[in-house]
């Protein structure tokens, strides 16, 4: 058969499990399997396909049609122009995530920044913050163990080992005093009873400790947001990723509660307000 002929056949395959994004899927799963980039594949409709490859594709096209994410089948995704490897313990990178490193940038000191990734998953940001500014130091802390030794392979496998510290840990417990000029997190923000709702790609794929948030999605942002202040350095700033909306709201009111000032939200891609950050006072007004 040609490659062609299989392309057809597996896009057929998807759309009929409910893949909306059927042809794009199909596509990067040809291109994985025969090593060559998306755009290359074009080259090669009118090829035949090896029995190995063939077999290779068969497998790869009916786990996506279970609803398994495509990221995990190729293993890896890109964010923000880094490949990172994704594994089944972590969170995929989501598109939306690359406007709270856009935030993070625009909000770091001119020089040196200290930075902590609270619930790092693969890295991702991190990893980000780090190729783009090399003259930050950034601390990734996740409580699975699994994620950190996820993002501890992202870390290395991108040359950012020098500057980019993976530690496991439960949010900021593990963080001295006044040590970070920056904290930044895309915690677990969704409301528990929502969860079984989820996309099956979410619901069925991605480790529910990076997306369960409590009864009200609001659990580890209140302990975050309790804990920023001792953290940050004075006029150090507190980014977030939340669920949007009245959450975003919720999440600008806690950190005003805490006392943190200069209060900011921004919208993501598609309009909804998501990105919500806040300065850290003088010491002597802050809260202890």
């Amino acid at each position: 058969m040609s490659t062609r002929a299989a392309l057809r056949d597996a896009v057929a395959v998807l759309h009929d499990a409910g893949i909306e994004t059927a042809r794009n899927d199909a596509e990067w799963l040809f291109a994985d399997a025969l090593g060559v980039g998306r755009a290359e594949l074009q080259v090669l409709l009118d090829e035949p396909l090896s029995p190995r490859t063939t077999q290779t594709l068969t497998a790869a096209v009916r786990r996506r049609a279970r609803g398994e994410p495509l990221q995990h089948i190729l293993g890896w995704e890109s964010f923000r122009g880094l490949r990172l490897r994704v594994t089944r313990d972590v969170l995929v990178p989501r598109p939306e995530t690359e406007l709270l490193v856009e935030r993070v940038l625009a909000l770091l000191p001119a020089s040196a920044p200290a930075v902590v990734d609270v619930g790092t998953g693969s890295g991702n940001i991190a990893c980000a913050i780090a190729a783009e500014r090399p003259d930050a130091r950034v601390v990734a802390v996740d409580l699975s163990l699994a994620a950190v030794f996820a993002a501890r392979e992202n870390v290395a496998r991108l040359g950012l080992a020098a500057r980019v510290r993976v530690a496991a840990g439960d949010l900021l417990g593990c963080l001295r005093k006044a040590s970070a000029d920056l904290v930044v997190s895309n915690p677990p923000y969704l409301p528990r009873g929502a969860l079984r709702g989820l996309p099956r790609e979410v619901r069925d794929h991605d480790p529910w400790l990076a997306i369960d948030g409590g009864e009200d999605g609001l659990d580890v942002v209140r302990r975050l947001v309790r804990d920023a202040p001792r953290v940050l350095r004075e006029h150090g700033a507190l980014v977030m990723e939340t669920g949007g909306g009245d959450h975003a709201r919720a999440a600008r009111e806690l950190m005003g509660a805490a006392g943190l000032v200069a209060l900011d939200v921004r919208t993501d891609l598609t309009g909804i307000p998501r990105f919500v950050s806040g300065r850290l006072g003088s010491r002597i007004e802050a809260r202890p």
